[in-house]
């Protein structure tokens, strides 16, 4: 019993977290990356079973340190994909986030990349405005009063410092694009800058759109957020 307990756990705990690294290296589709977790968390609530099978019929042969190991196991196997459902249920199903819903920046030079990608590069609409409006009420156009080059290379800054791969980057123009990969399943997720100037001053709107997926599981405006974050301490140090 404790042998099958701790196996059963173990699978469990690879079956949700391998899925991830496994579809980044393109050595699975994703939908069978989602089979597999799923099958992970069964596996997992059957390893639970086993345990508290474990613990009260088996307990003088139980080496606890290994069923310890085991319940760590099961509860990540569990808890990991329970908590990607919650944050789901907490966020619109939304994928394209910006700080202007009604002249977003586009995508120029990111735009081919995203060919084959299923949500396509342009604005994903009036509907998904309205859910972000509701959603996320803080995230609006940002208004410096530095000037537009000193924002946009500040800015370009900020971009490398959050370990994003910059793709285009035009001081004159007040444009910077740039791509940010997910650690877990490695999704692209795409990023544009604008600054445009107010006079002596500078507005600054920023979009990111998930290259794939429905909802971004509030991916995007946490980039959003922290990117704006930074950049306003670099603002201020600088």
């Amino acid at each position: 019993m404790k042998k099958l307990s701790s196996v059963v756990c173990l699978l469990a705990t690879l079956l949700v977290v391998l899925p991830g690294p496994l579809y980044k290296w393109q050595l699975i589709e994703l939908g069978t990356a989602f089979t597999g977790i799923r099958y992970g968390v069964f596996a997992a609530m059957a390893g639970a079973v086993l345990l508290v099978i474990q613990a009260g019929f088996f307990r003088k042969q139980t080496n606890w340190a290994v069923f310890g190991v085991s319940c760590v196991f099961a509860a990540v196997a569990i808890a990991m994909p329970l908590s990607i459902m919650n944050k789901a249920k907490s966020v619109p199903p939304i994928h394209d986030i910006s700080t202007d819903v009604i002249t977003p920046p586009e995508f120029i030079a990111i735009a081919p990349l995203r060919a084959d990608a299923p949500n396509p590069v342009e604005y994903a609409g009036a509907e998904t405005a309205a859910q972000q409006l509701k959603a996320y009420p803080e995230l609006a156009t940002l208004n410096y009063k530095e000037n537009t080059k000193h924002v946009i290379r500040v800015s370009i800054d900020t971009v490398k410092s959050l370990g994003w791969e910059l793709v285009n980057a035009d001081v004159e123009q007040g444009v910077i694009e740039a791509t940010d990969t997910t650690t877990w399943f490695g999704f692209k997720d795409d990023v544009v800058i604008r600054v445009v100037a107010h006079g002596d001053s500078s507005a600054l709107d920023i979009r990111s759109k998930s290259r794939v997926g429905k909802s971004d599981l509030g991916k995007n405006a946490e980039r959003i957020n922290q990117f704006i974050a930074l950049l306003n301490k670099e603002l201020t140090a600088k």
